[in-house]
């Protein structure tokens, strides 16, 4: 019998390529097929399901970051002063997620709001006389803002009591403490939200492809030449896509590297972990229902801030409090520990260890973190809960977090701790790094990469936009009448109200 050789693949052709199968992608993919239901999509996920790493419910303290509790939004200023700048643009950003989850809910594309977002309010509590000096500073800067009137302040330890028993109940009356709280905040599942928009896509045509990895990625033609690997067969082949978006977290550096675009040289990755505390005792859990967010210690990064939430995962309710910061060289949470190391390029080197020169607080605070027993963790969260008892919290691993490393001309590099979407000069391929406040902003930051990839068929798009998020264009807080419509729309919509 002759030998005969198998005939070579076909290349599948896509318009759009998604790798990663978090919310940033579901998110871009489904905006992408509101605006153009013809263009091919495919996507390819390395794990078996969607939104299983950073979109994970247990990964992230699913906030829907709106800037109504998280202080270091609002840093005070040397002279004592609270610019709301930043954390107005967070909320503005929070405000299109929204509407784009209540178009989707309203539509029927994803189910009931009930299975993704939750009614809760969101509190900063502070302790001592500084912190109490700045939180009503801080609260004096937001009330006049519209995105923050609802906002209510309070030193009274019974009022306190009241908003969060658990935080109250057991504290020294004569230790000075703060509080304030906005009760129209939101608990976010955004692994589930993630799937709901996965499966979306699947049934509106889209390619999905689990258990797929994609290990390289190379200029064809006006668009790229993606390999992917199967992860069970091990078997490899080639995608050409038009367009490619890299949304695969902690993943997505050595992608973009590997693209060989020059914008994303300089920028390296630096890898940050996480451990909360989760309570199972059902008396306990039903007793808080709030986020509470506190300041963060010094030299910790923003993603460390001490927070007791109350959460809504799979239809349960929960409590966690953390979290409690480590460091592990893997990128991903199922990555490889040789994730840091193999990042390193030479010209990304000058900045990284610029930025370990000029963050040794940091790392103090994290090899402290690293070394601390589960007595000292138990001792942290006795600030925020007095009367804790240990035994009804149990430990759990978060979910890796990479902060953006990037090139500065004076420092030679800087840490920072937010997202930075990369986007080559033709607009061919985009990315997205760093992580706070990250999936709670998917929808405005998937907004902005369309504007920028895709230019020339923008200004046509704007009317859909418009139709997805009715305040697209518009600043809410400078609009208090578009606001209130839009408030009180997507709190019908998404059962908020």
């Amino acid at each position: 019998m002759e030998n005969t050789v198998p005939a070579p693949t076909t290349p599948q052709n896509l318009d759009v390529a998604l790798i990663g199968g978090g919310i940033m992608s579901a998110t871009l993919g489904t905006l992408v097929h509101e605006l153009e239901p013809e263009w091919s999509i495919g996507l390819f996920e390395n794990l078996d399901q969607a939104g299983l790493e950073s979109s994970g419910p247990w990964n992230n303290a699913g906030t829907g970051h709106s800037a109504l509790c998280e202080l270091n939004y609002t840093p005070a200023s040397p002279d004592g002063s609270v610019d709301p700048t930043k954390a107005i643009g967070i909320n503005e950003q929070w405000q299109v997620s929204r509407q784009f989850y209540a178009h989707m809910v309203e539509k029927g594309l994803i189910g009931s709001p009930k299975s993704f977002i939750n009614a809760l309010p969101h509190m900063s509590f502070v302790i001592g006389d500084g912190h109490a000096d700045y939180l009503r500073t801080r609260y004096e800067a937001l009330r006049s803002q519209p995105l923050f009137e609802s906002i209510e302040h309070t030193e009274d330890l019974a009022r306190i009591a009241e908003w969060a028993p658990l935080v109250a109940e057991g504290r020294n009356p004569n230790t000075r403490v703060a509080a304030s709280r906005v009760a129209g905040g939101t608990d976010v599942d955004f692994g589930s939200l993630t799937r709901q928009l996965t499966s979306h896509l699947g049934t509106a045509g889209a390619d999905l492809n689990f258990g797929h990895r994609v290990t390289d990625l190379e200029r064809s033609g006006s668009g790229w030449k993606l390999t992917v690997k199967n992860r069970a067969t091990g078997e490899k082949r080639e995608v050409n896509a038009r367009f490619v978006f890299v949304g695969a977290g902690g993943g997505a550096l050595s992608l973009l590297q590997a693209s060989g675009i020059p914008e994303a040289k300089g920028f390296g990755g630096f890898p940050v972990s996480g451990q909360f505390l989760r309570n199972t005792n059902e008396a306990t859990i039903a007793r808080h229902h709030a986020k509470v967010y506190g300041q963060a210690s010094v030299g910790a990064p923003p993603m460390s801030v001490p927070h007791l939430d109350t959460r809504f995962v799979d239809g349960k309710r929960s409590l966690m409090f953390g979290p409690y910061a480590g460091f592990s060289t893997n990128f991903l949470k199922t990555g490889s520990l040789l994730d840091l190391p193999l990042s390193i390029r030479a010209h990304n080197i000058l900045p990284m260890l610029a930025v370990g020169k000029d963050n040794l607080d940091l790392t103090k605070y994290l090899v402290k973190e690293v070394l601390k027993s589960r007595s000292k963790k138990d001792e942290a969260l006795g600030e925020y809960v007095p009367n804790a008892e240990a035994g009804e919290w149990e430990l759990i691993s978060a979910g890796q977090r990479v902060q953006v490393i990037k090139k500065d001309p004076k420092k030679g590099g800087v840490l920072q701790f937010g997202t930075e979407v990369i986007t080559s000069a033709d607009g061919t391929i985009s990315g997205l790094l760093g992580a706070s406040p990250g999936a709670s902003t998917a929808a405005p930051i998937m907004v902005e990469v369309l504007r920028r990839c895709f230019p020339q068929r923008f200004a046509g798009w704007e009317p859909r936009l418009t139709e997805i998020i009715p305040s697209h264009g518009t600043a809410l807080n400078s609009n208090p009448a578009l606001l209130a419509e839009v408030t009180a729309s997507t709190n019908r919509v998404l059962e908020l109200a």
